[in-house]
Parts: structure tokens; C-alpha cells; sequence
């Protein structure tokens, strides 16, 4: 489908949002997928992901994660300076600022006249990570997460018991859980304790582990992996397809 992308700045508890927003040009009503970036915030390989999911016929709309803690408009850039910047804000914005967030979101484009009400997650890093914390709301009903930092280490601040780890139970919606091996942000002993708490929680989920680094769909840089990213996007697609429908 042939695409189309504006912005929208909408209210939260903790200030303005800015949202940009992906959907097809086509008329009619389309499921939505919130689409969780890394700490650099809306960079162009995100808004590349970002049309890349729209072009199947969903809306797909890409939060600013930190916009608490920076000006609107804010893209950290993928260096020392940017990384230090975002890791920064990563430790600083609390995860119950996020759920307020997701919220926030859900209750503007339900009344979107192109949005059907119906929503998943997605996300990459710490994006995989707020994908995921995202379905802890019931009305997402479904999410990808790839390389999702944080969740085996709760190093993210909260509340005492509200990390995400703790929370998974909360789940009701299908997960897919995408990791890189040669990931150092999540090591193997990280996803094994994600695996076995969503078995020990019989959550309906599927796992996949790639001969990958962190980062590999990202396509600026040498982590990326062309052949890997287009078979998660294959499987993300899949996902909401099988979850979300149109109206």
C-alpha cells in the first residue's frame, strides 16, 4: 500500500507527546500498532521500520519515548554523545510514565475515524522492552519485541514489584520474543529467565533466537542483518494480520 505520514501532538500526564503517524492512503478504517523506537527516539531507520509495517495495511505510530526530557522533535544521533544521552534518559523516565503513555495513546486514536480500535506493540531495544510492557494493557492484542533490554534486569526505575518481569502474567495478548545471541545487552542467562517466566506464566508466546548482534534490523551501521530483518518483519506482519483485523 502506498503510505502516508503526518504528526500529532497529544496530552499525557507527565506533558505533550508527539506522535507521528504512518497509514495507508487508502480509505478506510485500519488496525494500529504502537511502534516503540530505541533511546535515539525517532532516528530514519525507525521511520523507515515504521512505513515498512504501515505499507501492510496497518497504522503504525511512533511515540517520542523521552518526550519528558527533551524538546519536541528531539532524534539523538547513533554516537557517543546520543547513546550517552538516551541511556541517560532510559534510567531517568520512570516505567509508570510509559503505561500512562500507552494509555494516552489508546484513548486518542481509538477516536481516530482511519483507526479501528484495535492495537498492538512493537518495538526494538528499549522499544522491544515498552512493546512488551505495553501488553500488559488488555487492549493490546499483540506485540513484537525484538531484543527487548531491561526486562531480565529491571534496571529500568519503577515502583517496587511493577517492573515488567514481575508483571508478566499480566499479558493477555500473543508475543513474539526476537533475540540476537551475540546480543551483549541481553545475555543468554537474560533470556533464559524471560523464557521460563512466560512458561511459568502460560503466556502465548513464540521465541526465536538468531545468530545476531544487537540492533541487527537496524540498517545504518554494521550490525545489520538485510536476510534477518526482512524475515522479522515477515513474522511481525504475520502477527498482527492474524490478531488485528480491519474494519
Amino acid at each position: 500500500m502506498i503510505i502516508q505520514h503526518h504528526d500529532e501532538d497529544i496530552n499525557t500526564p507527565t506533558g505533550t507527546m508527539r506522535c507521528t503517524v504512518y497509514r495507508p492512503q487508502a480509505e478506510g478504517r485500519f488496525p494500529c500498532i504502537f511502534f516503540y523506537s530505541e533511546i535515539f527516539q525517532q532516528t530514519a531507520p525507525i521511520a523507515r521500520s515504521a512505513m515498512m509495517m504501515a505499507g501492510h495495511g496497518f497504522v503504525v505510530i511512533v511515540p517520542e519515548v523521552f518526550h519528558e526530557l527533551n524538546p519536541i522533535g528531539t532524534v539523538l544521533a547513533y554516537d557517543d554523545e546520543g547513546k550517552d544521552k538516551g541511556n541517560n534518559d532510559k534510567y531517568t523516565k520512570p516505567l509508570e510514565s510509559h503505561d500512562s503513555d500507552t494509555v494516552a495513546m489508546i484513548e486518542h486514536f481509538e477516536k481516530a475515524d482511519y483507526c479501528t480500535g484495535q492495537f498492538g506493540s512493537m518495538g526494538v531495544c528499549l522499544g522491544g522492552h515498552l512493546a512488551y510492557r505495553a501488553a500488559l494493557n488488555p487492549r493490546i492484542q499483540a506485540a513484537f519485541c525484538l531484543y527487548a533490554t531491561d526486562i531480565h534486569s529491571n534496571t529500568i526505575p519503577c515502583q517496587e514489584g511493577n517492573d515488567s518481569f514481575t508483571r508478566t502474567n499480566e499479558i493477555q495478548g500473543e508475543l513474539v520474543m526476537v533475540w540476537g545471541k551475540q546480543d551483549p545487552h541481553v545475555p543468554t542467562e537474560g533470556r533464559q529467565k524471560i523464557y521460563q517466566q512466560l512458561l511459568n506464566t502460560e503466556r502465548l508466546f513464540s521465541w526465536h533466537e538468531y545468530n545476531g548482534q544487537h540492533a541487527f534490523m537496524r540498517d545504518e551501521g554494521d550490525r545489520y542483518d538485510p536476510a534477518l530483518a526482512l524475515e522479522c518483519y515477515s513474522k511481525a506482519v504475520a502477527l498482527f494480520q492474524k490478531n488485528l483485523h480491519r474494519a
